[in-house]
C-alpha cells in the first residue's frame, strides 16, 4: 500500500512529517512526499496565516482527485486550531499539532495492523542532503500577531543525549537545528549554548534555524566558533525596523539592540550571512515606521530578507487592532522586496572577491550542480558533482537566485 505525507508550513512541520514517514515505512507502507495516487494520505497542516489555513482545507479536495476512496488523516496547526473544518469534510482521522503520534495509532486501528504503539514518533526519514533536527517545540513569546503559541503550547525541549543519538544515525553532510523557537531551548537547565558546545566533535556542517537576537552573546558565538564545521548563517528574526511597531508586536528588543547584536555577529564571523523576516503593514504602521524597516536592511547588512504583508489572525491580540489598507500593504511589500533583492545581490557580489567558500552539492540539472555554501549562498557549479560532496569554491558572478561558482 502507498502512503503520501504532504506538508504545509514550517521546517518543524517538515521534520514531523519525516518522522511520520519513517513510522509508516516501519508499518510496511511505501511512502512519498509528493502528491500522487495513494491508499492513505497524511496532511500536515499550517495555520500561520489565513491563507495557509485555507490551503490546508483545500488539500482535502486535492487528494480526493487522486483517489476518492483513500483514507485521509489530518494533523498540524490548522486542525489544532479548528478540527471541525476537517471533520465536516469526511476525513478518516483528525488530530492537532501537539500529539501527531496519534496518527500512527489511528493508521494501525484503521488497517488492523497488530503490534505495540510507540508513545513517540521515530527519528525522521532522511530525504535530503540536509537533515533538520527538531530540538524543541512550542513558543513562549506570544507576539501579538502570532497564533502558533496557542496551538503548539509552551516550549518543550529534547535532552542533549537524545539529540546526539539522532545525529549519530544521520548520514547527511549537514544538519540544521530547528524548532518553533530554538532560542528558548532549555532542558534541565541546559541552554542552546550548552547544546552547541556538546556538538563540538560532530563531523558535520551544523546550521542553526531561526533564532532571536537575545540569544546572541559572546559566549554563544564562541560556542559556535568551537564547532568543527559551523555554517555562519544567522536567521535573526526582526519583523520590523520601527521601535513603535516592535512594541506593538510584543517583540522583546529595540532596533538599536538588534543592530548591536548584528555587529557582535560580524565581530566573530566577518563573512556571516544575517538573514531575517520583515512584516510590512502591521497595525498602526505609518510611512516613517516602514521607512525604518527599509533602512535597517542596509544598516544590518542583511544577506537575505523574507518579506511578507501582515495577515490578521483570529485569536491573536493584533486581530482587534486597526489594520493597514491592503493597497498600502501591497505598495510597501513591493518596495521592501526590491530593497531586499538589492541587499542580497550586494552580499553575493562582496563574496565574489576571491574568498574560498565551502559548498555541499545537492542536485545536478544536466548543466549545473547546485547547493549552498556555509553562509547560505546558492551556487551553480558548471559540472556534475556527486550529491553530498563537499567542495571548496570561489564565486564568479551573480546568476539567477544565487551565483555561478568554480571549484577552487
Amino acid at each position: 500500500m502507498k502512503a503520501v505525507i504532504f506538508t504545509l508550513g514550517c521546517k518543524v512541520n517538515e521534520v514531523e512529517s519525516a518522522s511520520i514517514m519513517a513510522a509508516l515505512e516501519e508499518l510496511g507502507f511505501e511512502v512519498s512526499a509528493e502528491l500522487s495516487f495513494a491508499d492513505l494520505y497524511v496532511l500536515n497542516t499550517c495555520a500561520v496565516t489565513r491563507e495557509a489555513e485555507k490551503k490546508s482545507r483545500q488539500l482535502i479536495a486535492r487528494v480526493k482527485k487522486y483517489n476518492p476512496d483513500a483514507k485521509i488523516f489530518v494533523c498540524g496547526c490548522a486542525s489544532e486550531k479548528d478540527e471541525n473544518q476537517f471533520i465536516e469534510k469526511g476525513v478518516t482521522f483528525v488530530c492537532g499539532a501537539r500529539k501527531k503520534e496519534q496518527i500512527i495509532s489511528a493508521v494501525r486501528e484503521s488497517y488492523l495492523i497488530e503490534g505495540e504503539c510507540e508513545n513517540d514518533l521515530p527519528f525522521p526519514k532522511q530525504v535530503k542532503t540536509r537533515a533538520f533536527i527538531k530540538i524543541s517545540d512550542g513558543c513562549n513569546n506570544f507576539c501579538s500577531y502570532c497564533i502558533i503559541p496557542y496551538l503548539r503550547g509552551r516550549v518543550t525541549s529534547r535532552s542533549i543525549e537524545d539529540i546526539m543519538g539522532e545525529i549519530e544515525k544521520i548520514s547527511c553532510p549537514e544538519i540544521v537545528l530547528t524548532g518553533i523557537n530554538i532560542s528558548a531551548y532549555n532542558y534541565e537547565g541546559k541552554t542552546l549554548c550548552d547544546l552547541i558546545e556538546a556538538l563540538s566533535n560532530v563531523d558535520k556542517r551544523i546550521r542553526l534555524g531561526s533564532i532571536e537576537c537575545r540569544v546572541i552573546t559572546p559566549e554563544f558565538l564562541m560556542a559556535c566558533r568551537g564547532l568543527k564545521d559551523f555554517a555562519p548563517q544567522f536567521h535573526l528574526s526582526l519583523q520590523s525596523g520601527s521601535n513603535k511597531i516592535l512594541q506593538k508586536m510584543n517583540r522583546k528588543y529595540t532596533r538599536e539592540e538588534y543592530l548591536s547584536k548584528c555587529k557582535l555577529i560580524y565581530d566573530y564571523f566577518p563573512q556571516a550571512a544575517i538573514t531575517t523576516d520583515i512584516i510590512v503593514g502591521f497595525c498602526g504602521e505609518e510611512e516613517e515606521d516602514f521607512n525604518q524597516s527599509l533602512s535597517i536592511i542596509n544598516e544590518a547588512r542583511f544577506a537575505r530578507v523574507h518579506a511578507f504583508a501582515f495577515s490578521p489572525r483570529e485569536g491573536t491580540a493584533a486581530f482587534k487592532m486597526k489594520d493597514v489598507h491592503p493597497e498600502v500593504k501591497a505598495q510597501r511589500l513591493h518596495a521592501l522586496i526590491v530593497e531586499a533583492k538589492s541587499a542580497e545581490e550586494r552580499y553575493i557580489t562582496a563574496a565574489s572577491g576571491g574568498d574560498v567558500l565551502s559548498f555541499i552539492a545537492e542536485e545536478y540539472d544536466g548543466e549545473y550542480t547546485t547547493g549552498y555554501t556555509q553562509n547560505y549562498i546558492k551556487v551553480y557549479v558548471p559540472m556534475k558533482i556527486a550529491e553530498g560532496s563537499k567542495c571548496d569554491v570561489v564565486i564568479i558572478k551573480l546568476y539567477k537566485d544565487g551565483a555561478i561558482a568554480e571549484i577552487f
